[in-house]
């Protein structure tokens, strides 16, 4: 599936980087490479702290990797029964603890949520109804960070 080149725009705002050149797991860390993308004339902002590596592991290595990420929820609520769907909708939206505004920026594709996300609003959805053939409106390949 690592099909895509990862650039430094694909970086989210504030990601920390990783400075440490005697990792084992640099090659296959996100935040060795984004660091290695960084622009040289950057001289400030997050970075993962030498502390972070522990008997031999990195407590902040994250795997270079794409995922399948989310966006839009027109179909979710199909199986939901009607007098449900306000109530099952209501839950979504709670989900993302920021009011109205992070659900809606899901739902319209500004957002897209990880596959992990996606999971725990299936399991939202399992309470009001059958998830059998439900799928949220658009998938998109992009970088797991």
């Amino acid at each position: 599936m690592e099909e895509k080149k990862l650039t430094y725009k694909d970086i989210p705002w504030g990601y920390p980087l990783c400075f440490n050149n005697e990792c084992a797991e640099k090659g296959r860390c996100m935040h060795y490479q984004a660091m290695l993308l960084s622009p040289k004339d950057r001289h400030s902002g997050s970075a993962v702290f030498p502390t972070a590596w522990q008997d031999g592991t990195c407590k902040c290595f994250r795997e270079k990797r794409l995922v399948q990420k989310a966006w839009g929820f027109r179909k979710l609520y199909d199986n939901v029964p009607k007098w449900q769907k306000a109530e099952a909708r209501s839950c979504v939206r709670s989900y993302f603890s920021g009011g109205c505004g992070p659900y809606y920026r899901v739902h319209n594709g500004e957002n897209t949520i990880s596959p992990k996300q996606q999971e725990e609003i299936m399991k939202i959805i399992a309470q009001f109804g059958s998830t059998e053939g439900i799928r949220f409106d658009h998938y998109v390949t992009d970088w797991d960070f």
